[in-house]
């Protein structure tokens, strides 16, 4: 989406831009008689970064596989642009790794308050790692997309590594995953648990942790079995919130597709990716 050439910021609407899309198709059907075009619109997908997006791995992982060929049109999303309303022009924001307390800040609650407003308006709203803990229920600067509390909070700073995720049978398909377990890229995010707040539905689990790291005083035992990937609706709209890094790397990414379909209730779309190679990542609360 562009910016308007006004003196007030304004952003076009996704319906209108749909509307528009539309019409261009039905005239170039007329322009070129019987020329059938397939496939489907774009996805419009915002990421959200707050520095240099060249040098930051989150965003450089998502341009990777999240391409016009792949069915996506994707662009970097400011604090200051998500606080003047520009995530009307899109039907996804992913907040990828970082600092969730530094995203939060970043954005102040201007800019919090329009991502809840989009989503709950029927935006979706994917979160990784740091992304992750700012859509949970557990902070003070949260939110609050997610019924969700994170656990063990004293020792956020587990480690990273490789762990393995055991996927429920019923959550394989929209994950676009032929096995119940897949390796996963880990780099500190938020181990989570359903929260208790009454005006939120629950979410649901897509996957759990079945291998752990702990280091750094983390005690041993601990991340097993809590949620790695988590899901609800929010309003109009929907959430999925990742843990773990499946965008690393190009044998996981698929996940991330996965849930971007969910979320736009649409059915899953096969990325291809680059040839394996985890960039490591690590993040802060």
């Amino acid at each position: 989406m562009r910016r308007l050439t006004t003196p007030v910021i304004e952003f076009i609407d996704r319906s209108v831009i749909r509307r528009r899309l539309g019409v261009l198709f039905l005239l170039s059907v007329c322009l070129m008689g019987d020329l059938v075009v397939e496939g489907a619109s774009p996805k419009w997908v915002a990421i959200y970064c707050h520095s240099d997006p060249a040098k930051t791995n989150g965003v450089t992982n998502l341009q990777r596989f999240l391409t016009t060929e792949n069915g996506f049109r994707a662009e970097v999303v400011t604090p200051d642009e998500i606080a003047a309303g520009r995530l009307k022009a899109f039907d996804l924001l992913i907040v990828p790794g970082g600092s969730g307390s530094k995203q939060a800040q970043m954005l102040g609650e201007q800019g919090r308050q329009e991502i809840r407003e989009f989503v709950k308006g029927g935006g979706g709203y994917l979160g990784i790692c740091a992304g992750s803990y700012l859509a949970t229920t557990d902070y003070t600067w949260s939110l609050h997309l997610l019924n969700a509390k994170v656990v063990d909070r004293a020792h956020w700073a587990r480690g990273t590594g490789t762990v393995t995720l055991e996927i429920p049978t019923e959550k394989m398909t929209v994950l676009q995953q032929q096995q119940p377990v897949i390796d996963v890229y880990y780099g500190q995010g938020p181990l989570l648990a359903p929260d208790n707040k009454p005006d939120m539905p629950a979410f649901e689990t897509w996957a759990t942790y079945k291998t752990e790291i702990a280091k750094k005083g983390a005690q041993p035992g601990v991340m097993p079995g809590t949620v790695a990937i988590a899901s609800a609706p929010y309003g109009e709209g929907r959430v999925v919130c990742f843990s773990p890094h499946p965008e690393s790397q190009s044998a996981t990414e698929h996940l991330i597709c996965g849930g971007i379909a969910w979320i736009l209730n649409e059915e899953p779309v096969a990325a291809d990716g680059q040839p394996d190679q985890v960039v490591e990542q690590n993040f802060v609360p």
